[in-house]
């Protein structure tokens, strides 16, 4: 049965969100048509592009992302405080990059308190869209469509039903996704090395582009990682960018067993410190998408999450215990 968004999406149990979505049929994402031989390579940048821009206009962060060939994967934060922070000027002005704006609106801020109230009550509405993820993935969403339905010329849906979304509810959850995500195109073969992997947020930490052919700066960074510069107000990754790619790099061998250079035997810090067990991390490297597709974590926090939705069914809960113990 499908689940209603508001259930899925709990800002109270967690700020973190892998989202997943894919194309119809034999729609093109991206990739080459074997039968056709033509080539949608170009749309990959559409999609990093807007995700950047989105990034910038809502106080959502891009913590990782993977673009494939029919379907593309985000990690999400959703920065509730950023957005309470924001005036009702920067709310304004935010909003109408992306969409049309209100005369009312526009007669508050120039100062005319006579429309305070009906102003009001827009700018809350419009705050508290700018950090609901289902705002930002149907503008990420819609706007690929349009532009794929025009290219080829043709109309109808472009996407397979309602975007996935999968709750993160602790470190443990995040790192593990994070990774997973980051290996996509090794996992399908599409490159050998998490350098080559363009149109991955992992390249585009080492590089400073989504890809080689880039020349545009982001008109937003990819969330950081901690380190001795962050700000304790700032909301960070729980780990170093150092440790990530220790960690990234060590699953990648594990990954692919042709890869040239030898398991090391010891695991990274990050893993011993995240209590996974080597038969765990592959399995979650290789198979997360699989193996589960609810709210992941620790089993307390995953049958708390349940709970606030309102479940009278207990999930279940085997593959939780298997992979977070």
């Amino acid at each position: 049965m499908t689940i209603a968004r508001s259930q899925i999406i709990q800002l109270a149990e967690t700020l973190f969100y892998h989202c997943v979505s894919r194309c119809v049929r034999r729609a093109f994402l991206c990739g080459v048509d074997q039968v056709s031989q033509q080539s949608f390579e170009h749309r990959r940048a559409w999609l990093i592009e807007r995700i950047h821009l989105l990034a910038s206009v809502f106080t959502i962060d891009v913590a990782g992302y993977a673009i494939m060939s029919n379907h593309y994967h985000l990690i999400l934060h959703v920065n509730h405080a950023a957005a309470q922070a924001l005036s009702d000027r920067e709310v304004a002005e935010r909003w109408q990059v992306l969409f049309k704006g209100s005369k009312v609106v526009d007669r508050y801020l120039a100062g005319e308190e006579g429309v305070a109230e009906l102003a009001q009550a827009t700018l809350a509405k419009w705050r508290a869209q700018l950090f609901d993820i289902s705002w930002f993935m149907r503008c990420l969403n819609e706007n690929i469509a349009r532009r794929a339905n025009a290219e080829d010329n043709c109309t109808g849906r472009f996407w397979e039903g309602r975007f996935k979304s999968q709750p993160l509810l602790d470190e443990k959850a995040l790192l593990a996704a994070m990774v997973y995500v980051d290996l996509n195109p090794i996992r399908a073969e599409m490159c050998k090395s998490i350098p080559e992997s363009e149109f991955t947020s992992a390249y585009e930490r080492i590089h400073g582009k989504p890809c080689e052919d880039s020349t545009g700066a982001s008109k937003k960074p990819l969330m950081s990682f901690i380190s001795t510069d962050s700000n304790l107000n700032e909301a960070c990754l729980p780990c170093t960018q150092a440790q990530y790619f220790e960690l990234l790099d060590w699953s990648s061998r594990v990954v692919r067993a042709d890869k040239k250079g030898v398991i090391s035997i010891e695991q990274p810090p990050l893993l011993q410190q995240l209590a996974f067990n080597q038969n765990q991390w592959q399995i979650l490297c290789t198979s997360l998408g699989k193996v589960t597709h609810g709210a992941i974590g620790a089993l307390n926090q995953v049958e708390h999450f349940h709970q606030s939705r309102g479940c009278k069914r207990r999930p279940r809960t085997d593959v939780v215990v298997q992979l977070f113990g």
